[in-house]
């Protein structure tokens, strides 16, 4: 797709503002340790934004390390390193106010402050005068930009504030400009504002303005309508996009980057992203989603695994004939894939449609022998359409293929309470026997619980001859019952989510034994991460 095929004919630059290492990192659930955040920044830099919000410096010991090793161990490409703060406070003097001071230590080169630009916010959270508010802004910006920083000011509630006094609202957006700062972004910090009420208001700013500074646009997503709402913005001219990878954020999240980023540059063909760029744009998604050991949306738009995922029957055929009728875009653009979902509905087609997408050669008794297993195995508790990976060598075995990594002798698990200790401590341990070509192994290893002391206990004995295992590890660990009507005695369905840092998969064990379908779905799960090699 050429930069102008499309309805605006643009193309220009917008700017990409993340603040997943701030906002993001308000969502329930989810902390980074400092280490987490320098990794976070590296990958955001790879994906090329050109804006990366550190947090807030001075705010508590972890941002004040990660700023400080940031100066030394972080080595940005691409991306400008921003700092977070705020305003000086009511009554206050610049050159004595601490999160100011804060900010010039951080020694970036650029900061970002937040400003109240809603009347009510300054008359009663502040409780001062608007005067006052619009001095807070103006005085920060200006004792800011005398100590050769960037400023952006981030307008809070900016949305909420127009609609109640716009000639306030302005006023704050015009004590930033005339003091400096490059950038004026109207926050929806509430996230309750509609695409229609964005559209309206942003061009009434680029109106009063837009000639002056550069208006970006921050949106929270507590009506679902986040990248609408930015896109909305950038429509009416705005021309800096603030929001997190994968959306996270406090509430119901913020500005997901995954999808409006693609939006912009393949659907509008607005510049965003360096060429080259976009494509890295899923493999960033679930770097960072497991760095934060919180994964991926599978539906969610460009990155998610079931994004250009296809079951029906109708869509795959169609597929077959022509790619792009039941895809928007070539997946490849976000460096994402077609996925062709099986289950015991299956048909010819679309087991053949699945090898030939895997590089399987599958001939009429193996396509027929592979059905005869879907339908046999679902209606045991399997479901394949979640388990990508043992389909993948369920598959391969209807052609004669035998994993030979290794081969099970026995497992056995012992699980005990610790004696003296109180209720509720148990000790499990796990040995492993297995045979690696000639030579036979045996592990014992205790872990929390027999999942992970059986795992351990694997490792160690395959480890020596598959060193890259050691880049493999488990993301996720799902156990559901089947029947819950035979309470303790009901089969169990267990999946497990495994990662080399550079692909994710899945595979499934069933048995009425959690300990048997947990090691089915460990064993292929490892035989899997090894095939790729």
């Amino acid at each position: 797709m050429s930069t102008t095929d499309n309805a605006t004919g643009t193309t220009e630059r917008i700017e990409i503002f993340d603040t997943t290492l701030r906002d993001g990192l308000q969502v329930e659930g989810v902390s980074a340790s400092v280490e987490d955040k320098l990794r976070i920044a590296e990958q955001l830099d790879y994906l090329g934004v050109h804006f990366i919000e550190g947090g807030w410096p001075g705010a508590n010991p972890k941002d004040i390390e990660f700023f400080r090793r940031a100066a030394s161990e972080l080595q940005l490409s691409t991306s400008t390193f921003v700092a977070f703060g705020s305003t000086r406070r009511p009554r206050g003097r610049v050159d004595e106010d601490p999160t100011l001071q804060h900010l010039l230590d951080a020694n970036t080169s650029a900061v970002c402050i937040v400003a109240k630009s809603w009347d009510y916010h300054v008359t009663e959270a502040l409780q001062t005068t608007l005067d006052e508010g619009a001095a807070m802004i103006a005085d920060s910006v200006e004792y800011l930009v005398a100590n050769d920083r960037r400023v952006l000011v981030d307008m809070e509630h900016f949305f909420d504030g127009y609609k109640r006094n716009p000639e306030f609202a302005l006023r704050a957006l015009e004590a930033a400009i005339v003091k400096g700062a490059t950038h004026v972004v109207l926050c929806d910090t509430n996230g309750g504002s509609l695409p229609h009420e964005v559209s309206a208001i942003v061009a009434d700013v680029h109106a009063h303005v837009g000639r002056d500074v550069t208006i970006g646009i921050h949106c929270h997503d507590d009506t679902g309508c986040a990248v609408a709402n930015s896109m909305a913005a950038v429509a009416a001219g705005a021309r800096h996009v603030q929001g997190t990878l994968n959306g996270l954020g406090e509430r119901t999240g913020n500005t997901n980057l995954t999808t409006i980023i693609p939006n912009l540059q393949v659907k509008q063909a607005y510049s965003v992203l360096d060429e080259g760029r976009l494509e890295r744009l899923t493999v960033v998604s679930h770097r960072i989603a497991e760095t934060l050991n919180r994964a991926v949306n599978p539906q969610a738009p460009y990155v998610g695994s079931s994004a250009f995922a296809h079951k029906a029957g109708l869509h795959v055929s169609a597929i077959a004939r022509a790619r792009d009728a039941y895809e928007h875009i070539d997946p490849e653009v976000v460096g994402n894939g077609t996925r062709f979902v099986v289950s015991e509905m299956a048909g010819r087609a679309t087991i053949q449609i699945k090898a030939e997408a895997l590089g399987l050669e599958l001939d009429g008794p193996a396509v027929n022998q592979v059905i005869d297993d879907l339908k046999r195995l679902e209606h045991e508790g399997y479901q394949f359409e979640a388990a990508d990976a043992s389909l993948e060598l369920l598959m391969r075995r209807a052609t004669g293929w035998e994993q030979d990594f290794f081969r099970l002798e026995s497992m056995r698990v012992i699980t005990d309470e610790v004696h003296g200790a109180d209720i509720g401590q148990f000790t499990t341990e796990a040995t492993v026997k297995v045979w690696v070509g000639d030579e036979r192994h045996v592990h014992t290893a205790e872990g929390n619980g027999p999942v992970n002391a059986i795992d351990l206990a694997l490792r160690n004995c395959v480890r020596a001859a598959y060193p890259r295992l050691d880049s493999m590890h488990l993301t996720d660990f799902k156990v559901r019952i089947l029947d819950g009507g035979e309470a303790t005695g009901a089969v169990t369905r267990v999946l497990l989510t495994a990662t080399d840092g550079e692909r994710d998969w899945t595979t499934i064990g069933v048995s009425a034994n959690v300990i048997e379908a947990s090691w089915r779905a460990l064993s292929e799960s490892i035989v899997y991460g090894l095939l790729l090699e």
